[in-house]
């Protein structure tokens, strides 16, 4: 059972804006941890008859990331719809385990099905950016049926080695910002090769979702112990990859987004991964890296679309 803030969210008179607010919801893990979810649009009677979004985010990742995409998906004047995006244990506002063996996607992929039972969703529209597409990998094996449509936002069957390597590199050397202004400072000299597309305002945004101000310091917002299952990788060796996994997620309507300098999600992958499920739609966007935001770039639309396209199918 979920319990909810009160007064986050407001249903709308007739003409006016959608709700600008959320719901933080919170519920319990099979093993008793309290998790949390941002639920946007969740007492809209607009939203009701369309299938929801559920945005899963990536690593090291928490519900901020959709914030901006929530707003725009359950405030859409033609087609709004609920959205929930989920923190992983250990990340944004859900606990820590005391056991950071548990920091595993099998079990982040059962605290995401927890979570969809404690806010009565049947199924969805799963979003999932790198480990979340992941664990939407899993959940293709596990529950399929929860999801009725997908969107694997820079991630896929094979992980290539050079790219988590930066990341392992990024989460373990960046400096420790004193100030907002300098956190984005910092995001911005290590990403924007990547991310030419961004604006300050952007790298400003950016660093309000990754940061958080605890006892006066800016600290990134996850369990330390999570960056553990990082340090037995051997990135001399090829990773594991889940095409069994991916061809299960090609049973339902399915686009891959990929950023266009991206180093986690290789060209030649998502060409086999057309290869191996042909309907599968697929989008580089341009001047992102790993991954992309999906607020910006005009991302929002391409969402929109392929929802609606979803919804027809359903029809038919």
């Amino acid at each position: 059972m979920a319990d909810t803030k009160p007064g986050a969210a407001v249903i709308p008179a007739p003409g006016q804006p959608r709700p600008s607010r959320h719901e933080d919801v919170y519920f319990s893990a099979s093993d008793g941890l309290r998790l949390h979810a941002a639920d946007y649009g969740r007492h809209d009677p607009a939203t009701r008859g369309r299938l929801p979004v559920v945005c899963l985010p990536g690593l090291t990742r928490n519900t901020r990331d959709f914030h901006d995409l929530a707003l725009i998906l359950s405030r859409d004047d033609k087609a709004p719809r609920r959205v929930v995006s989920f923190d992983y244990r250990g990340r944004g506002r859900s606990g820590w385990d005391k056991d950071p063996s548990r920091y595993t996607i099998i079990v982040e992929a059962e605290d995401v099905l927890s979570g969809m039972a404690a806010l009565g969703l049947e199924h969805a529209i799963f979003i999932g950016t790198s480990r979340g597409g992941l664990i939407m990998h899993v959940l293709a094996a596990m529950r399929p049926a929860v999801m009725t449509a997908g969107v694997l936002n820079d991630i896929g069957p094979v992980i290539e080695g050079a790219g988590l390597a930066q990341i392992k590199a990024y989460l373990s050397r960046t400096p420790r910002p004193k100030t907002w202004e300098e956190a984005a400072q910092i995001l911005a000299g290590a990403h924007s090769k990547s991310f030419p597309a961004l604006t300050d305002a952007d790298w400003a945004d950016f660093a309000r979702a990754i940061y958080v101000e605890k006892a006066g310091k800016l600290v990134p917002d996850y369990d330390p112990a999570l960056l553990d299952g990082l340090k037995g990788v051997d990135l001399n060796t090829p990773l594991p990859t889940l095409w069994p996994q991916f061809e299960g997620l090609g049973t339902m309507p399915l686009m891959a987004l990929r950023g266009e300098h991206s180093t986690l999600l290789s060209d030649q992958t998502l060409t086999e991964m057309k290869t191996r499920v042909p309907l599968l739609q697929t989008v580089t966007i341009p001047g992102h890296g790993h991954a992309p935001i999906l607020h910006l770039s005009g991302i929002p639309q391409i969402l929109r679309d392929f929802f609606a396209s979803v919804d027809k199918q359903r029809r038919h």
